[in-house]
C-alpha cells in the first residue's frame, strides 16, 4: 500500500476510534505511519481526506449492512420482518463503529456539499433496497412509488430503532417489539 492509500485507512481509523470532531492531523498520521506533508500531497488538507474517510466509511457501512440484511438464516420458521430485525439489531451490535459512522456522516454533511451530495445518493439507493427487502421485488423492477412509500418509510424506522440502540442498547426495543408495534400501528 502507498501513502495514499495508508492515509485513507488511518483517516478511517481515527474516524471509528474518535469520531470525525476530534480528529487531527497528527492523529491520521500516526494511525497510517505516513507524514503530515503527504496529508496535503495526497489529498490536498486534511478536510479533504477526512471527507474521502467518511465516503469510504459509508461505502464500508453500506456493505455490512448488506451483507447483514442479506444473511441466510438457518432459522427459517421465524417471520420474515422478525428475521430482518434480528439481523439489524446484531448488525448495529457488531458493526457499532459503523453505525456511528453512519450517524457522524449525516452531521457533517451539513457543512460539506461534496459529502451531502454522496449521501443524498446513497439515501436513494437505500430506500430502494429497504423496498426490494419488505416486497420481494428486485431493485430494478420497482416503481418509484413503491421506493418513495415502502422503502422511505422502512428507512425512517431503521433509522429510528438505530438511533435507539446506538444511544441507549439496554432499553432499545428487540426485534420482537419493533415488529410487534409495527403490526398494532398498521391496524390502527
Amino acid at each position: 500500500m502507498g501513502h495514499r492509500e495508508d492515509l485513507l485507512v488511518g483517516a478511517k481509523r481515527a474516524i471509528y476510534e474518535k469520531g470525525y470532531a476530534n480528529i487531527t492531523a497528527r492523529d491520521i498520521v500516526a494511525l497510517s505511519g505516513t507524514n503530515l506533508a503527504s496529508i496535503g500531497y495526497h489529498y490536498g488538507s486534511t478536510k479533504a481526506l477526512l471527507t474521502a474517510a467518511m465516503l469510504s466509511a459509508m461505502q464500508d457501512w453500506g456493505e455490512a449492512v448488506g451483507r447483514a440484511l442479506g444473511e441466510d438464516d438457518s432459522d427459517t420458521g421465524d417471520d420474515p420482518m422478525l428475521r430482518f430485525w434480528r439481523r439489524v439489531i446484531r448488525s448495529i451490535h457488531d458493526e457499532r463503529p459503523l453505525w456511528l459512522a453512519s450517524v457522524e456522516v449525516l452531521t457533517q454533511s451539513e457543512h460539506n456539499p461534496e459529502l451531502r451530495a454522496q449521501l443524498a445518493g446513497g439515501v436513494h439507493e437505500g430506500r430502494k433496497a429497504m423496498a426490494a427487502l419488505v416486497t420481494g421485488i428486485r431493485e430494478d423492477d420497482l416503481d418509484e412509488t413503491v421506493v418513495r412509500t415502502t422503502g422511505a418509510a422502512q428507512m425512517a424506522l431503521m433509522s429510528g430503532v438505530v438511533t435507539q440502540w446506538l444511544t441507549d442498547p439496554a432499553t432499545a426495543p428487540s426485534a420482537e417489539e419493533i415488529v410487534a408495534g409495527v403490526r398494532a400501528l398498521s391496524r390502527g
